[in-house]
């Protein structure tokens, strides 16, 4: 069996500024339009709802996805010429439907990695999303977690969410932008304190201080006060 030297870690970072030397980019490829789910709707600016509602559950045009992996390929190659390494996730069809016992929706896409994973120290955490239509992306990012798990790296992933209509506000989802944005300004969002999820991308390293910030994708009370604030300060290296 080959060894793993420890001496220097596959995996180290602590914050968002230091030098870059590895990097997964994401991926347009099999790209699909999600349906109309509460996350999304809160999202998608009133004047694309009509290109929502006509591509739903279908691939994103031909002519989209070929301008944005170029921009995409292009961008590995600034960072490859700045001597980083950049990895890509699986190519995945993301417009297969799929049915849980809580919901049926389609996939959406690889192209936000910042999203899923985050690194903490020597440690992968890979973030339990709370879009159904990305409950499988982590699928594309798989060949990845083990490659680096192999070479040394801490791989966790948090609790995943089952996703149900409790987690939810649909009748948040029904408002005008306007009523929404009030809503939010007195800390009300789309997800509700069901069950635990988050973006990775709500989460901001500072060396051993770490912030989260709550939004429709990221809970407030369960992720701090239970299953990422036990996580990451049980050896008391991280302030939360």
């Amino acid at each position: 069996m080959k060894s793993i030297d420890q001496t220097f870690p596959v995996v180290n970072s602590h914050n968002e500024w230091d030098l870059l030397k590895e990097v997964i980019v994401g991926r347009i490829e099999g790209a699909s339009v999600p349906a109309s789910e509460p996350c999304l709707d809160v999202d998608v600016p009133p004047q694309y709802q009509d290109f929502f509602n006509k591509y739903a559950g279908k691939h994103f045009p031909e002519e989209l996805v070929q301008a944005a992996s170029k921009e995409l390929e292009e961008f590995c190659y600034i960072l490859e010429a700045e001597g980083v390494k950049v990895k890509r996730p699986d190519a995945i069809d993301f417009s297969q439907p799929y049915k849980t016992p809580d919901f049926e929706a389609s996939g959406l896409y690889a192209a936000m990695p910042r999203d899923i994973l985050i690194v903490i120290g020597n440690e992968i955490v890979e973030a339990p999303m709370a879009w159904r239509s990305r409950f499988f992306e982590y699928r594309a990012y798989r060949s990845l977690m083990k490659e680096y798990l192999k070479q040394g790296a801490k791989w966790t992933t948090a609790p995943k969410p089952l996703m149900s209509n409790e987690l939810y506000d649909f009748e948040f989802a029904a408002k005008s932008p306007e009523e929404k944005e009030e809503l939010v300004q007195q800390g009300r969002y789309v997800t509700t304190e069901f069950e635990p999820c988050f973006d990775a991308a709500d989460i901001v390293r500072f060396g051993r201080d770490i912030f989260v910030q709550r939004s429709h994708v990221t809970i407030g009370l369960w992720t701090k006060a239970n299953w990422l604030r036990e996580s990451l300060t049980r050896s008391n290296t991280y302030r939360l």
